[in-house]
């Protein structure tokens, strides 16, 4: 029987904006973080992201990663063999460097208790409809590389595993513990599965889901995970590659993803924030959600000023400690 309550731990794949991650594993307090920050990010940006960060924080060995690139799904599953070895988490969440949450400790928690051993992850068996007229078969089908974000196709079919169910779905999930080890097991045991995915269009969209919805590897997966998504993304409907940035006209339908009577399920992170574009949106998160409270109260603290009449200002009196809504 389970003696400590649910809790994740969190990967954090970041390459840029080091005073958002930095925010991030802040807001993140007191989860333990695994960060992955790309092999080509300048060292200057490397070590403003990296330099005296908590102790709760762990950096993972770097790899150079980049769009559609299968080293996207070796950096994901370095996080998640570090997490397994260093914690006792219940779940291991994936995140990016542009994410943020929507909900504080106690919430997180609290979900995570309530789905102790379920995953939260879409999965969609392929072929899928969103992807295109061949559903995504071809994307596992053909050889492929990318380019300066252009995809080279080799347009020769190839073998495929006869042991795989294939699946696609975001890189953005919260796995339970036992389904992170299965992915883990996967990637050392299976290098015929490893070498066939370098060469799959966006591996980090088909890889994990395609381990976990394969019985010969992920047994019991299906009645085990939980179909819905823990991200809201703001798409706006418009044709491109990468959702749009989220700022402070977002406001409204991003805090009614959780506040709205409609939500059966929270979505209890979002995405993309930048400290450029979303810091104003990111401050009312904070506030609404109990986020950072130490920050929000030191932000809220008014600045004693000295008079030249009357000499140097008394000090404030100490700010009571912050507390974080249920």
């Amino acid at each position: 029987m389970a003696t400590f309550p649910a809790a994740p731990a969190c990967i954090v794949l970041a390459h840029e904006d080091p005073r958002h991650v930095r925010r991030l594993v802040e807001a993140l307090d007191p989860f333990p973080v695994f960060l992955h920050c790309d092999a080509k990010t300048p060292e200057t940006v490397f070590r403003a992201m990296t330099d005296g960060l908590p102790d709760r924080v762990r950096l993972l060995p770097r790899i150079s990663t980049g769009w559609a690139k299968w080293e996207n799904v070796a950096a994901e599953v370095s996080g998640y063999r570090a997490a397994l070895a260093a914690t006792d988490a219940t779940h291991v969440a994936v995140l990016t460097g542009s994410d943020y949450p929507l909900a504080n400790p106690a919430e997180v928690t609290a979900l995570l208790e309530a789905h102790r051993e379920e995953s939260f992850v879409a999965v969609h068996p392929l072929p899928y409809e969103a992807w295109g007229r061949d559903g995504g078969r071809a994307r596992i089908r053909y050889r492929h590389w990318a380019w300066r974000k252009h995809m080279l196709r080799l347009p020769i079919p190839r073998r495929v595993p006869r042991d795989v169910v294939f699946a696609g779905g975001s890189q953005l999930k919260v796995l339970a513990r036992h389904h992170a080890a299965s992915v883990v097991d996967a990637f050392d045991r299976r290098p015929d599965l490893v070498r066939f995915w370098r060469r799959a269009w966006i591996a980090d969209e088909s890889f994990v889901p395609s381990v976990l919805s394969s019985p010969a590897l992920t047994p019991g997966f299906a009645e085990e995970h939980v179909a819905h998504p823990l991200w809201w993304i703001g798409w706006d409907g418009s044709a491109r590659k990468s959702p749009p940035w989220l700022s402070l006209p977002d406001a409204e339908r991003l805090l009614a993803r959780r506040t709205g009577s409609d939500v059966d399920l929270p979505h209890v992170f979002a995405r993309k924030f930048s400290t450029e574009r979303s810091s104003d949106l990111l401050d009312l998160v904070d506030e609404a959600f109990g986020l950072r409270p130490e920050a929000v109260l030191a932000a809220a603290a008014p600045v004693a000023s000295a008079s030249p009449a009357s000499g140097p200002a008394s000090p404030p009196p100490a700010a009571a400690p912050g507390v974080i809504a249920p």
